[in-house]
C-alpha cells in the first residue's frame, strides 16, 4: 500500500453542531435537494435544506440504524432495531414493512444502502457484552407488488456491519466488518442481486482508526470514514490509498456526496465516548467541498 498523495486542504464547514450520540447514514435527495441523516442512539432523523439552512428533526420510537430514499415521494425506508419501516416525513407517520431479525437476538440494524437496482442492503451489529460476538448478518431486501418482499441473507458471522457501498460500472458491492479493519468487495450482479467472489479490497493496516460508513464517487473511488481516526480516506478501484482528509472530529462515521453538483461531501460523526476538547463538537455534521463528483443516491423501488 502506497502513501496517500498530497493535495490542497479542502474547505470544511460545520453544518450542525447539535451533537448526535451516534450520527450516521447521510443521504442526499437529488430530487428535493435535501440531506437526511440519523442519530441512532438519540432516536432521531434530521433533514437539512442547504437553500434555507433549515434543519428539521423527527423523533423515532426506536433506534434508526440506516435510511434510504424510496420511489414514493416524501417516504423514507428506515432500518430500525430489528425491522424495516416506512416513514412518511410530512405526516410524521411510521408503518411496518418487514422484520429482518428476531427481537430476541442480541443485535440491532446498523449500516445500509440501496443498490443501483433499487434493492436495500442493510446489516446488523452485535450488542453482546462485554465483547461483541459474531451474531450479526447482512440482508438484501427486494420489494414486490401486492406481496411480501424478498429477503436474502447475504453474509452471516458478522460483528459490526459497515461500509456498504456500490460501484455500478464495475459491478461491485463493498462491505466492512469494522473490528477486522478490513474492507471486502464482492462481484455484484445487478440483474439478479447475487454476490460472488468475495475478496479483500483494502486493509487499514497502520492507518489510524477503522472503517465505518462509506460511499463511492463517479470515478469509482471508495470513500471510507475512519472512525476514531479523525479522517475520511479515498481508495481507488485498484485498492490504493489516494488521499486522506483530516477532520476536526475524532469519530467520523459516514460520508455521502450531495449538493447541487454532487461535489459536497457530507460527513456525520459520533458524539458518544469521543475525547473532550475538540475544536468542533463531537457528533456534528460536517460538509467538505471537494474536486470530486459523487453519484446520485439510488432509491428503494417500491413494488
Amino acid at each position: 500500500m502506497t502513501a496517500a498523495a498530497p493535495f490542497d486542504a479542502p474547505k470544511i464547514q460545520v453544518i450542525s453542531t447539535e451533537p448526535c450520540q451516534v450520527g450516521e447514514c447521510p443521504v442526499w435527495s437529488s430530487s428535493d435537494q435535501l440531506l437526511y441523516w440519523v442519530d441512532i442512539e438519540g432516536r432521531r432523523i434530521f433533514q437539512y435544506d442547504p437553500a434555507t439552512e433549515r434543519i428539521v428533526t423527527r423523533a423515532m420510537p426506536g433506534r434508526p440504524g440506516a435510511i434510504a430514499l424510496s420511489s414514493m415521494p416524501g417516504v423514507l425506508l428506515v432500518a430500525m432495531e430489528h425491522e424495516l419501516v416506512w416513514f412518511n416525513w410530512q405526516m410524521d407517520k411510521i408503518t411496518s414493512f418487514v422484520s429482518l431479525e428476531p427481537a430476541a437476538l442480541p443485535n440491532r440494524l446498523n449500516d445500509g444502502r440501496c443498490d443501483p437496482g433499487g434493492r436495500f442492503i442493510t446489516g446488523s451489529i452485535s450488542e453482546t457484552e462485554p465483547e461483541r460476538t459474531a451474531t450479526a448478518s447482512v440482508y438484501q431486501v427486494t420489494s414486490r407488488p401486492k406481496t411480501d418482499p424478498i429477503v436474502r441473507q447475504v453474509q452471516t458471522g458478522v460483528t459490526v456491519t459497515n461500509g456498504i457501498a456500490f460501484d455500478r460500472e464495475r459491478g461491485r458491492m463493498y462491505f466492512a466488518d469494522s473490528p477486522t479493519r478490513q474492507i471486502m468487495v464482492w462481484d455484484y450482479d445487478l440483474s439478479s442481486g447475487n454476490t460472488s467472489n468475495q475478496r479483500l479490497f483494502f486493509d487499514y493496516g497502520k492507518i489510524p482508526g477503522k472503517p465505518d460508513g462509506a460511499c463511492v464517487d463517479a470515478e469509482g473511488c471508495y470513500w471510507s470514514a475512519a472512525v476514531n481516526g479523525h479522517a475520511v480516506i479515498r481508495i481507488t478501484p485498484e485498492g490504493r490509498l489516494d488521499r486522506r482528509i483530516e477532520l476536526p472530529v475524532e469519530r467520523p462515521s459516514m460520508p455521502a456526496f450531495g449538493g447541487t453538483g454532487l461535489t459536497t461531501l457530507f460527513v456525520t460523526s459520533i458524539g458518544a465516548d469521543a475525547k473532550p476538547g475538540g475544536t468542533v463538537p463531537a457528533g456534528s455534521l460536517i460538509a467538505i467541498e471537494t474536486d470530486v463528483v459523487g453519484v446520485p443516491e439510488p432509491v428503494f423501488a417500491i413494488g
